[in-house]
Formats: C-alpha cells, sequence, structure tokens
C-alpha cells in the first residue's frame, strides 16, 4: 500500500560491514503507551529516551490535541502533564494519526468510552488497513464506531456510549487488538477479559501495573476492571528491538563484522527476532541483563557467522511479527532453505509484507515464493537492482541491510516513511559502516 509521503531513494552500495557500538532509537510501542496512559493518569508522567518519529508524535499531537499539556519532546525527554481518565476534553477537529496503525487501533478503544465524539483518520497507507478486528469486539462492547463499507478509516467514535465488559477470546494473536480492549476496559462496566491464541507484546499491561491499575494476568489470559485510577511515574523507554533487528541481520550477515547495540528492550514477548537467528547459526550474545522500570533490557553484541535455513517455528511467529521483512533478508543470505507458516497477519501491516518482500527479493535474484500465510526462500547470490518498499518502513530497511550481501548497488525506492519508527536511520547506519545513501 503506497504512502502518501514524499518520493526518498536510499542507495546502498556492497561491501560494508558493521562494527562499533549503536543504541537505536526508543522503542516505538512503549513510546506509545507512555503519551496514552501517561495523559490519563493523575500526576506528572516523566519520560527519557522517547521515540521522536512520526508515528509517536502523531500520538503525543492527538493528546495535545485533546487538552492534555505535553512538554518536549527534548532530547527523547517528555514530560505529560496527566489529566485523569475522565479529563480528556473533545478536539476542536479530525485527530490525523499518520501511518500509525498502533495510534489508530489503541486510541478506538480510549475514545469509545468518553464523552465526547471523536474522528480518527490517516494518510493512504493507513486508510486502506483492516479495521474490523478491532471494532467488531469494541462494539460488543458497547461502542459506538463507524467504519467505511471496508471497515477501514477514517474512524468516527461517538461519545456518550456505555461499555460493559466482555469475555474475548482473539481468533489472531495481537497485541494492538488486546490493547484497545483492555483500553476501552479502563471505561467499561465490570470486567473485560482477553484470552490469546499465542502470546504478544504485554507492554500494555506492564504499564497498567506499573501506574498502579490493577490487572489480573494468568497464561494468555488478561483481565481489566473498570472504574480504578492511574498514577503518574517515570519511564524509561528502552532501545526498540524492532529497530535493533536490522542491525542483529546486517552484522550476521556481513563478513568480519562486531557490533554492540546498547539498552536494548528484552521483554519477552519480543524477542523472537533473536531466538530465530540463533536458530539459523547466528553469533548473537545477550550481555548486562537487567530491569528497567518493569521492562527487561540488554546489550546484544553481534558478530558475522555462517546462517543456515531454517523451518521457523509457529510458536515463535507472534514474537517476531515485525521484524520478519529482515529476517526474510538473512533468509536470503543464508544456506539452504528457509520455510514461514502461520504468518498471515503479514499481509496487513502497512504494506503486504509477504508479497512485497517476495517481490522485492525475486527482482534481487532470490527463488521467494510467496504463500497465503508465509514464505518458503531458497538462499542465493543477491544481484542488483531496484526495489520499492510501498511506503513501508521496515522493508525499506530491510532491504538496506541485503545490499552488504549483494553483488552491485541496490536502490530502494519510496523511503520516506523510515522516519516513522527510526529517525536518523541512514546516519546511524553510516556510522556504523552501511554504504548507504539517501536522495530526494
Amino acid at each position: 500500500m503506497m504512502s502518501d509521503a514524499p518520493d526518498i531513494r536510499f542507495t546502498v552500495t556492497p561491501g560494508g560491514q558493521l562494527s562499533g557500538r549503536l543504541r537505536v532509537p526508543g522503542d516505538k510501542s512503549i513510546s506509545h503507551r507512555s503519551i496514552m496512559l501517561g495523559s490519563l493518569a493523575e500526576g506528572t508522567t516523566g519520560v527519557s529516551g522517547f521515540l521522536e518519529g512520526e508515528d509517536s508524535l502523531a500520538t503525543l499531537s492527538a493528546f495535545r490535541a485533546m487538552g492534555v499539556t505535553i512538554n518536549g519532546p527534548d532530547a527523547g525527554r517528555v514530560e505529560i502533564e496527566g489529566v485523569g481518565l475522565r479529563g480528556l476534553q473533545a478536539p476542536a477537529g479530525e485527530l490525523y494519526l499518520g501511518n500509525s496503525g498502533t495510534s489508530m487501533r489503541l486510541m478506538s478503544g480510549l475514545l469509545a468510552g468518553q464523552s465526547f465524539s471523536t474522528t480518527l483518520t490517516g494518510d493512504m497507507s493507513l486508510s486502506g488497513r483492516p479495521m474490523k478486528r478491532v471494532v467488531g469486539p469494541l462494539v460488543s462492547m458497547g461502542a459506538d464506531i463507524e467504519t467505511t463499507n471496508k471497515w477501514t478509516a477514517p474512524l468516527q467514535i461517538h461519545g456518550g456510549a456505555t461499555l460493559a465488559g466482555i469475555e474475548y477470546n482473539m481468533p489472531v494473536a495481537s497485541a494492538q487488538v488486546k490493547s484497545s480492549l483492555l483500553l476501552a476496559g479502563l471505561y467499561a462496566d465490570g470486567t473485560t477479559c482477553v484470552s490469546e491464541p499465542a502470546p504478544t507484546r504485554d507492554h500494555t499491561e506492564r504499564m497498567l501495573i506499573g501506574m498502579g491499575y490493577p490487572v489480573q494476568r494468568e497464561g494468555n489470559r488478561v483481565c481489566i476492571e473498570g472504574g480504578h485510577n492511574l498514577r503518574g511515574i517515570s519511564i524509561d523507554v528502552p532501545a526498540d528491538i524492532s529497530s535493533a533487528a536490522f542491525f542483529l541481520v546486517g552484522a550476521s550477515i556481513a563478513p568480519g563484522s562486531d557490533l554492540l547495540l546498547e539498552h536494548v528492550g528484552m521483554n519477552p514477548t519480543r524477542t523472537g527476532i533473536i531466538d530465530i537467528l540463533q536458530r539459523m547459526g547466528a553469533d548473537i550474545t545477550v550481555m548486562n541483563a537487567r530491569d528497567v522500570g518493569g521492562e527487561p533490557v540488554a546489550d546484544l553484541q553481534v558478530k558475522s557467522a555462517l546462517l543456515h535455513g531454517i523451518d521457523i517455528p509457529p510458536e515463535l511467529v507472534p514474537l517476531a511479527i515485525d521484524e520478519f521483512p529482515v529476517i526474510f533478508v538473512a533468509a536470503a543470505c543464508a544456506q539452504g532453505r528457509t520455510v514461514l507458516t502461520g504468518a498471515e497477519e503479514l499481509r496487513v501491516k502497512e504494506s503486504d509484507r509477504i508479497q512485497v518482500m517476495a517481490d522485492g527479493l525475486q527482482a534481487l535474484g532470490i527463488d521467494a515464493q510467496a504463500t497465503p500465510d508465509g514464505m518458503i526462500i531458497e538462499a542465493g547470490a543477491i544481484g542488483s537492482g531496484c526495489v520499492d518498499s510501498h511506503g513501508d518502513h521496515r522493508i525499506a530497511m530491510a532491504f538496506s541491510m541485503a545490499a552488504l550481501c549483494a553483488q552491485g548497488d541496490i536502490e530502494i525506492r519510496n523511503c520516506a516513511n523510515v522516519n516513522t519508527s527510526f529517525p536518523g536511520f541512514v546516519e546511524q547506519a553510516c556510522r556504523v559502516g552501511l554504504n548507504i545513501e539517501s536522495v530526494c
């Protein structure tokens, strides 16, 4: 799905190796949630390490538009003067969320319980993404939400609805759906319980508990009761493992690489990328493991290694769902065949990540066959050529790393949305050894 952002192209020349030390930007998921829950808390929430990317800034702007005083960001520091669960005010107009699906899906639950009406809009890419899987269960709680006839944005959320807690068994594991229902549950009568078929990221639950809100967790079931309060806290956002993933793969496939990634978030619902790469033979060492503000953090040392293809275990799929574009690149550079199944959610991300990655790998000479729920990749020599990211930030960065093993230059089109999750990607990648240029 193309974005309406201007065309920025990356040109990457082979021959580099990744070395040195790098701290990638703050975790996007935690940055979003710090603004949302900090705004609903009583008192001040101080955030350090906030991701100053377009997606997180879209969330920040939306809450400012609803009357929340937010100072910053200034070098990753944000101060939020919470207004309490019932303190948000009606915005003067529509809330534009750019390319951020996390903002739209989570905020649809949070706003379903407000007394005022809101309309959520986004760019061309976000406006094409399906919202039925989150709107459906919210409506079953009593929310009054209108979408297009294709269940896409804009979302018109009518205020004044009385929400009731539900017991919801998610048909597909999704942290965004789970979080949206839990945020609606803050405003619902009774208890809202969500059961997921496989573990997904639990940043919402961790932050709610950290802010003093009672949450019951048992296995893959989480419950929340409406009517309690949140209190402001200090939040130190770790480096985003989804952004670190590009460098984990890049250093693994580029001979002679030795890179230290600092202060990386190691939430166990997010570390599938490490497990998958290690199964493929990657040399990744977890160092200085510690706990920061309720989230596990560590430094990761990665050295080049000979990778081999694997059948990716189904239980690891939801733990690495955002990292598969660059995992596909690792598979293309490994020895043998890699098979992914059970990842149909990849087709409804910022782009159809299965088809777009298959098309790009094929354009570079790799035998990559898309399947309805995954891909089969036969490793081979990566050639030179031009690929289209379709406005998807993770695909643009994944193909940037592919050039480390390519036989010639790779040009990547439609890269403007890299700033949604990784501002400064080109500069940081250059600093550790990737031969990359950005051209407007």
